[in-house]
């Protein structure tokens, strides 16, 4: 039964005290997943920089003065050459990023189709993340074997305005039904530390809330300020922040992949620790996310020693899905 959540109520568990906040949302984390077990996912940039977009976080819009190279397509070869070391670096997941605004139907989408069957063929779990989509070219990539779609709500609706001016929160929201309508996986979370309130933060969880089916994963992404971008002078985000956001979103969402996203490269191991404690149950791994440093895959397998994590298979949830509807 799925419990149909308040603003005002998610609030409260955003403002519970901390320690029993994480507490709650470890209770709850147990009732759902497998404890100790953690996705480790791969996120590539196969087209970068040049976007038309003015997301204020995001070092690809090609109208501010960033570092960011912009860079053509990647081939299917170099794709498949990055999924073998992703893979053998421990990732079940590939997520496909390309700095554009929407997915046009021309020979680039066709080689994405194709980079799309060259990494499902090793039985990883493909996401994409390519801007906006049709629910005819969202059926095409779940024909070419993806697996999720991500496209980040990034804030609450009333703040997003604040962040971004050309697309509409309702564009971002038809692109999750358009998706959801092809059969896939919806993946959407968003970012703190853009200056948000904390009920904004809640706002962004309570429109997710309300998506049926609930979304399959929610990366919660901490702001990595860039020079160039409108948002390069924000401090960094502390990690209670982080960690209260966490245990938020996994007490809403309880069946839902919690993915500790950007930002991870300022965390120490114990702050990893606690939002591992606090329900996340994914990493991006690998040197790059995007276009932003993140922890390279050695040093988060040490980690995992550490804290006496392991790994999630490809398609666990799935498996686990069709055993309890056949079983």
């Amino acid at each position: 039964m799925i419990k149909d959540w308040t603003k005002e109520e998610i609030l409260e568990v955003y403002n519970t005290p901390l320690m029993e906040l994480i507490y709650r949302a470890s209770e709850v984390h147990k009732t759902h997943h497998k404890i100790g077990e953690v996705q480790v996912s791969s996120l590539l940039s196969i087209k970068t920089g040049g976007c038309p977009e003015d997301c204020s976080y995001c070092p690809q819009a090609a109208r501010y003065h960033t570092e960011v190279k912009v860079q053509k397509l990647m081939s299917v070869a170099e794709i498949n050459e990055a999924a073998d070391n992703a893979k053998a670096g421990g990732a079940s997941r590939m997520c496909l990023g390309a700095a554009w605004r929407e997915v046009r139907d021309n020979k680039d989408f066709d080689k994405v189709l194709d980079m799309v069957k060259t990494i499902n063929s090793k039985g990883m779990e493909v996401c994409a993340t390519l801007g906006m989509v049709t629910e005819d070219q969202a059926k095409k990539l779940a024909s070419a074997g993806l697996y999720a779609y991500n496209h980040n709500l990034d804030t609450s609706e009333e703040n997003y305005n604040n962040i971004i001016s050309t697309r509409t929160y309702d564009d971002r929201l038809n692109t999750l039904k358009n998706v959801r309508k092809a059969g896939l996986t919806v993946c959407s979370g968003g970012i703190i530390g853009m200056g948000e309130t904390s009920e904004d933060r809640v706002g962004m969880l309570y429109t997710l809330s309300l998506l049926r089916p609930l979304p399959e994963s929610v990366p919660i992404n901490a702001l990595v300020a860039v020079e160039g971008t409108p948002l390069a002078d924000q401090p960094p985000v502390p990690i209670w922040d982080m960690v209260r956001m966490i245990a938020t979103t996994r007490i809403v969402i309880p069946t839902t992949a919690v993915r500790l996203s950007a930002g991870r490269l300022n965390m120490s191991m114990e702050g990893q620790a606690l939002c591992f404690m606090a329900g996340a149950n994914s990493i991006f791994a690998g040197d790059k996310l995007l276009t932003t440093p993140n922890p390279r895959y050695n040093q988060d397998m040490q980690m995992f020693e550490i804290l006496g994590l392991k790994p999630k298979k490809a398609y666990a949830d799935v498996r686990i899905e069709e055993s309890v509807n056949h079983g």
